[in-house]
């Protein structure tokens, strides 16, 4: 959930003005407004932030991972809070495969004997620490069982680059244990390369200049991670597919069919466990060989060595591999108008620990929100849309209530689903919006309606100032004073939305504050109120202001007489991802173009350090050129049938005339399946979980998103007939998106005559 750098989502903004910028509600009739307009004041003014303050207490009281007590009493607890406010609720489960640790030892035998602690320390100042009987230990789940004794390599974060360097000092992982810091990926992506280049075991550490005393204070000093604090975490194959490793594309239900553990493809193929940056310091001290380069250098007190050894190192990891139930929690309110079309809102409730940052503090926004809609219930309201609240269960493990609830509702969901809004936990600072880019102009006239709680203008206003001084040319500056969308980032994984926008095509929006509060404590036990309440959003107005704006978009949606989609911001967003495509192969081309010229002259072998030893470099063949017109063209109808669309809506919405129910419930339905055409049933090259063909976690960057990335990667990866291939199939898609534009301008103008 990381947004793009602000330099390149400023060339991806629109320059034509939305409706938003107008002042006006994207989907609503003039005459419609001052309705909407009072229903949401009254939503606004409703979410508490000492009601914040006390969900969180409770839900993070003790720890909840999945399987344990207390986070089935923590959805019971819930359901209770929803049908008390009037929603229509249930528990449904489902029995997922989730491994938790029976042995885990890092023991370093050789040049010297250290045996790593593998546990976090009880602070006295910090009351929910010494839970110890209900804490998951440290570990990565997924890892698959080993016991492995093998030379020590370093790896640096462990991402393809980082071989390739090590391949240009001579070095092999082959049969080695590798150790890597977290960062730079998602760490699953780190025992995935490392098998794939021989290792037979991965350790993953939280360096201090990442993760430590060199970004702040530590833990309970300062907010971040302290010298025995560890990362726990997945280690699943998520970029194959998320949700239970048993049940790939359908619900992990009583009767499903399921691989055996063996042949799940997601699981690790080497055994990994994570260990704190105190435990690392004597493996690393222990290793001989090259110096590392200077960027793979971290923050503790050594000096750095890649190895492999005199490091020899004893790994061992096994684990019970029991299924264990997974408690989706599911409120609704029933549309008075088109109770067939759903808006969706998910944050889910399970945690490592304890997970006050992570999830709590989004759960608890979430819980006020329905708090707050239950008020306006009372009070005689009633959505046009049906409004589904979802508390989703095993997204720590990748996902899995909400991936399985998902499968296990497709083809209802590919039927009813409108739009999905999801929230993973919370901060201080500014908006941070992502989601598909139909949506944009929609959340930036949401973003327009709420008060920032620290700067009091509105949280577009201040995301809006953090952008220009950010921005690195003039132009860029201007566009943004001008008062234009800003664009929103695009969405790879990592949490609940997945299913819903990268598996059936359901249009997505991923709300947060942040930026403002540092933590080194992710998934770990000082993830707690203690935490939260003295280093984050301390006094609860930015979860209040959450509140605010998730509330007010879920009930613009519901409510919306034509849905609010502005299909100008995908265009002009796909355009930009064309001609970055392009730039990326012309960079190949030069790039590899000037090594081999290096390589012919011998200027390359001059470069090298003379006191690394270092395997002569060969050349490469130079990508070919790709034919990107079908894109371009598809790009060009998009754009027309985009403007098209926006000039038929504005002249609907602007009369004051009342709209047929029948054919606008027609055009919705055409509005609805925009996201569809976006998608391939096929799905991705060597992924077919992954339907959309312009966003997608990378297979070698996990969460974070890789656009159009059946291209982006083909090109990446050197498969450039799989790239051309890709092309054409983008292209497609976008012609038949442009054709459903078409389809609905028409219709649009017929309304208007």
């Amino acid at each position: 959930m990381r947004p793009l750098a602000a330099s390149v989502l400023l060339l991806l903004s629109s320059t034509a003005p939305s409706l938003a910028q107008d002042g006006r509600l994207p989907g609503y009739r003039v005459a419609a407004e001052a309705a909407q307009r009072e229903i949401e004041a009254k939503l606004r003014a409703i979410p508490d932030s000492d009601n914040l303050r006390e969900y969180m207490k409770r839900l993070s009281a003790r720890p909840h991972h999945v399987g344990s007590p207390y986070d089935r009493e923590n959805a019971e607890w819930i359901l209770s809070k929803f049908e008390e406010w009037g929603f229509e609720a249930e528990i449904e489960t489902f029995d997922v495969l989730f491994p938790t640790p029976t042995a885990r030892v890092v023991e370093l035998l050789e040049p010297f004997k250290f045996t790593a602690r593998l546990d976090e320390p009880v602070l006295a100042v910090d009351p929910t620490s010494d839970q110890k009987s209900e804490q998951l230990p440290t570990y990565n789940a997924y890892s698959r069982d080993g016991d492995v004794t093998a030379p020590l390599v370093y790896v640096n974060y462990g991402l393809p680059a980082d071989y390739e360097q090590l391949e240009r000092l001579g070095i092999s992982v082959k049969g080695a244990i590798v150790i890597a810091r977290y960062g730079m990926s998602w760490r699953g992506i780190k025992p995935k390369v490392a098998a794939e280049h021989g290792a037979v075991g991965c350790i993953i550490y939280s360096d201090p200049r990442d993760d430590g005393y060199f970004v702040d204070d530590v833990f309970p000093e300062g907010p971040m991670r302290p010298k025995d604090g560890v990362q726990r975490g997945s280690v699943l194959d998520a970029p194959l597919y998320p949700g239970d490793p048993l049940t790939p594309g359908v619900g992990a239900t009583k009767d499903a069919h399921r691989f055996t553990v063996e042949e799940a493809p997601t699981l690790t193929k080497i055994p990994t466990l994570p260990i704190s940056y105190g435990d690392a310091q004597p493996l690393l001290e222990a290793l001989g060989g090259p110096v590392a380069p200077v960027e793979w250098r971290g923050a503790l007190p050594i000096t750095y060595h890649v190895g492999p050894g005199p490091a020899k190192v004893h790994l061992k990891v096994e684990a019970n591999w029991d299924l264990k139930p997974v408690h989706n929690v599911i409120g609704r309110i029933p549309g008075a108008v088109y109770p067939d079309e759903w808006i969706i809102r998910g944050n889910h409730h399970d945690a490592w620990v304890n997970g006050a940052e992570d999830p709590i503090s989004g759960m608890a926004v979430m819980l006020e929100e329905a708090r707050a809609l239950g008020a306006l219930m009372k009070e005689g309201f009633r959505p046009d849309r049906t409004i589904v609240y979802c508390a989703w269960d095993g997204e720590e493990p990748m996902l899995l209530g909400s991936t399985e609830w998902a499968e296990a509702h497709a083809e209802e969901l590919r039927r009813h689903a409108v739009a999905y809004v999801n929230s993973d936990g919370n901060g201080r600072g500014y908006l941070n919006m992502g989601g598909s880019h139909t949506l944009q102009t929609f959340i930036n006239g949401v973003a327009r309606e709420v008060t920032d709680p620290e700067s009091e203008v509105s949280a577009f206003r201040r995301e809006q100032l953090r952008r220009i001084a950010r921005a690195t040319t003039p132009e860029a500056r201007d566009a943004l004073r001008q008062g234009e969308d800003l664009p929103i980032a695009a969405l790879g994984s990592g949490t609940d939305f997945s299913a819903f926008l990268d598996h059936l095509g359901v249009a997505s929006l991923d709300l947060a504050y942040g930026g403002e509060d540092e933590g080194g404590i992710y998934h770990s036990i000082y993830d707690d109120f203690y935490w939260y309440t003295k280093f984050s959003d301390t006094d609860f107005v930015y979860g209040r202001a959450l509140a605010q704006t998730v509330s007010t978009a879920v009930v613009r949606l519901a409510n919306a007489e034509i849905l609010p989609l502005d299909f100008r911001a995908l265009a002009k967003t796909v355009k930009g991802y064309t001609n970055e495509l392009k730039t990326l192969l012309e960079q190949r081309q030069a790039e590899i173009r000037e090594r081999n010229r290096q390589i012919d002259e011998g200027l390359f072998a001059a470069m090298e350090d003379p006191r690394r030893p270092t395997v002569p470099p060969k050349k490469e063949e130079v990508p070919p050129y790709l034919n990107f017109a079908p894109m371009e063209n598809a790009v060009g109808k998009l754009e027309q049938s985009a403007e098209r669309y926006a000039t038929a809506l504005d002249a609907v919405l602007s009369s004051d005339s009342p709209l047929p129910e029948d054919r606008v419930r027609a055009l919705n339905a055409k509005l609805k399946d925009s996201e569809r055409k976006l998608t391939s049933p096929d799905g991705l090259p060597r992924r077919s979980w992954y339907k959309h063909l312009l966003y997608a976690p990378g297979v070698y960057t996990g969460y974070d998103v890789k656009t159009v990335p059946g291209v982006r990667e083909a090109i990446e990866q050197k498969r450039y007939a799989e790239a051309n291939d890709e092309i054409a199939r983008v292209a497609k898609a976008l012609e038949d998106e442009a054709a459903l534009i078409d389809s609905a301008a028409s219709d649009l103008e017929s309304l208007g005559r």
